[in-house]
């Protein structure tokens, strides 16, 4: 009893001593080894699904794009999987390294960069899901007009979304560090006195220009565009537009809705740890720890949500599916054939090729053993009007038939 008294009072004295400390790069010194635990685990499992759903919207995405002109919305779709993708392979593994962890060993350049990357993937997807909302409403409005984009125009929103949403975490990049405190390698947020006041506005302005903003945008061009999916069409390829439209639209809104909502209290816990006051609550290490799952937990739920709302994603994906097995049964098949004693055709049936005769597996086999087989029936009927029209086409040319049916008739008689 007296030692676990003894230890809850040094696990208190330090909570204490850490208590004005800013941690940085997803370190958190947790006292109880349960959260150490179950905290890695959910960030694994959120890891596990979100890779395989994104993987696949890309791969569809990037299916259709080279079957076709990829249009802007599926650019931007993709921009926003390769951002959940980034987020999964490079920061969740740091984050579940952190906290598995009671110090710092992950090396200097991983504390430096591991907040900046994470809040710059979380800004290009609040500024995609911005464009997206726009690019959705101009689709609902004109769909005819909105089929294709040129690939310049795709470079042109995706380079500025970058640039920006890499400008404004950069403060982090420039104030954490590692640094030892009470024996321990930590990551810190050190702030010099200079900077203090410049720091404090960006605490204000950060989830500002991130969350609040860009969700405002969205939610305004959302709604617009729903209006325009609600004005019934008089044609029949208006109404299957208005269709369309309208089940695109309801599928971004979920994936907006779902981003705001679950990065909800990873905003509460940065602004209750940026406006922390001397002496007040600092907020539970709990409450952090899963802020910060339920916020990568975005990156797992967005694909789910393309694959499940959207016809086009499950077409797409089957279609994508397809493509991949088919192309290997005539490889197969080719090395079946190429081996003479696998083969259990006979020999009086066994397939020639000829110099201008089609390779299995090509597109054109299909339509030559359909034309084989319709051909193949009744070959005495075949051979009937075949003689019909070669004959009579003869005689059709002839200036002077009357002459050869004397002959004939004095052949005859003969």
């Amino acid at each position: 009893m007296l030692a676990a008294a003894f230890a809850d009072s040094n696990s208190s004295a330090m909570n204490v001593s850490l208590a004005h400390l800013h941690f940085a790069g997803g370190y958190l010194p947790l006292d109880s080894k349960d959260w150490r635990t179950i905290i890695p685990a959910l960030l694994v499992a959120v890891c596990l699904v979100g890779f395989v759903g994104n993987l696949c919207v890309i791969g569809m995405l990037l299916h259709s794009a080279w079957r076709g002109k990829p249009s802007m919305i599926h650019s931007l779709i993709l921009n926003l999987s390769l951002a959940d993708l980034s987020l999964l392979l490079f920061s969740a593994p740091v984050r579940a390294t952190a906290y598995s962890k009671g110090v710092w060993d992950l090396g200097w350049f991983v504390c430096k960069s591991s907040d900046w990357f994470i809040h710059t993937c979380m800004a290009a997807k609040s500024l995609t899901i911005v464009a997206v909302a726009k690019v959705c409403f101009m689709y609902a409005s004109d769909p005819a007009k909105q089929a294709g984009d040129h690939k310049r125009r795709v470079w042109l929103v995706l380079v500025p979304i970058w640039a920006l949403a890499g400008l404004l975490p950069l403060p982090e990049w420039f104030f954490s560090t590692t640094k030892r405190h009470a024996g321990v390698e930590m990551c810190l947020l050190e702030v010099p006195a200079v900077a203090e006041e410049f720091m404090s506005m960006f605490g204000k302005l950060y989830p500002l220009l991130v969350f609040f903003v860009p969700l405002l945008f969205a939610s305004f061009y959302f709604w617009r565009a729903y209006g325009q999916c609600k004005k019934r069409g008089i044609k029949t390829q208006q109404l299957r537009n208005q269709m369309r439209s309208r089940q695109l639209t309801v599928m971004l809104l979920s994936t907006a809705l779902t981003s705001a909502l679950l990065g909800l209290p990873e905003l509460i816990a940065w602004l209750w740890v940026w406006h922390l006051k001397t002496g007040g609550p600092s907020p539970p290490q709990g409450f952090i720890a899963l802020s910060q799952v339920l916020m990568f937990s975005i990156s797992s739920a967005n694909p789910l949500i393309f694959l499940v709302m959207s016809e086009e994603f499950k077409e797409g994906l089957k279609g994508l599916w397809k493509w991949t097995v088919t192309r290997k049964p005539p490889a197969i098949s080719e090395s079946r054939e190429s081996g003479a004693g696998d083969s259990e055709v006979l020999p009086d049936k066994a397939p020639t090729s000829t110099p201008g005769e089609e390779k299995p597996g090509s597109p054109s086999l299909g339509k030559e053993q359909t034309e084989k087989a319709e051909a193949a029936i009744l070959p005495d009927v075949e051979q009937f009007w075949h003689e019909r029209d070669t004959v009579p086409s003869a005689q059709d040319n002839d200036p002077v038939p009357w002459e050869h049916e004397d002959q004939e008739t004095g052949d005859r008689g003969k």
